[in-house]
This record gives structure tokens, sequence and C-alpha cells, in this order.
């Protein structure tokens, strides 16, 4: 039944494109330099960022205008969003450091808490949240597994791994820069 076999050949494929490689604490540092969270997102930064589907389309470009305040024990992060098709939001981001190394966040529409690792230049991040669809309507849940790269004093690199029911949906790539 040659229509079957396509079907799961078809799946294997998919399935396959959404394990791909992540990034992983197991991997070489690429650099010496040391990412202390609350000292880099204490001011402002602009962010630039793109969405792209699991095929590579790129499909919603957004601009971020954000603060970020650590008082000695929350780092709270403003997030102004523009996106490419004029829609607007906002989120705001309130961490606690839980270790030298381990934090917990919120923020409006995540279930649960956000927790994260810093580890060198490296920050890993994850989290389920309910993202609002302004085009559509209502919001759709996906997990996120961010991964930051500090590329320098003043630039992060974030790349952020999409998935919903265990597929990968996409990539968010963003790239901080302070103010």
């Amino acid at each position: 039944m040659p229509g079957m076999k396509q079907l799961l050949l078809a799946f294997a494929l998919v399935f396959l494109a959404a394990c791909s490689g992540k990034p992983s604490f197991n991997d070489a540092a690429l650099s010496e330099r040391k990412l202390d969270l609350e000292r880099f997102f204490d001011g402002r930064f602009v962010a630039h960022g793109q969405f792209q589907d699991r095929f590579g389309k790129l499909r919603q470009r957004f601009v971020v205008d954000m603060t970020g305040d650590w008082d000695g024990e929350t780092l709270t992060l403003t997030e102004d969003f523009t996106y490419a098709s004029g829609a607007t939001g906002q989120r705001i981001w309130r961490l606690t450091k839980t270790g030298d190394d381990t934090w917990r966040g919120t923020a409006d529409g995540v279930i649960g808490e956000a927790t994260g690792r810093e580890e060198g230049d490296r920050f890993n991040w994850r989290y389920t949240i309910d993202l609002p669809q302004p085009d559509k309507g209502g919001t759709l849940r996906v997990a996120f597994d961010d991964w930051m790269w500090l590329l320098s004093e003043d630039r992060l690199l974030n790349i952020a791994y999409v998935e919903r029911f265990g597929l990968r949906l996409g990539t968010v790539t963003i790239m901080f820069e302070k103010l």
C-alpha cells in the first residue's frame, strides 16, 4: 500500500526534524565570558527577533524595547513588543535567583514557573506559556527552551526552540543589545 508507506515516511521525517539537535551544557564553551544575568539585564535594551517555522520559513518579525531592574532580590524585565504586522504586546518577567547559577520566574501567561540555569557564557530558560494570538484571537499553549549566549558586554544572542505536544513548531532568534 504505497499511500501508507509515504504517510509513515512523512511522519518519520517530521518526527526527526522535531527531534533535531539543540544546545546542551555538555557542549564545549565558545568563550571565557561569564554571564551574570542580573548584571547584564539591569538597564535598557532593544532586541530584534524573528520566528521561523520548523521548515525554516520566516513567519514573524518583531522589535522589543526592554527595561531590566535588579533590586538585589528580583530581576524585573519589562518587554514591550512591536510586531511587523503592527500588533503590540507587553510581557513583564519577575525572576528570582534560587542558587549560584539557578533562577525561577513568572510572567503573565506562563504556566507554573519558568526555570533557568547559567553556566559560563550561557543561560538556559524553560517554560510553558499561553501565547497571545493577536491576529487570530485567543492563545496558543507552547513550550519554550531558550538558549542565550553572551557575545560581548552589550550583546546577547537568544535562540528559543518552540514546541507544542512535543513537536517543534519553530525557532525564535533574538539579538539583545544594551542601550
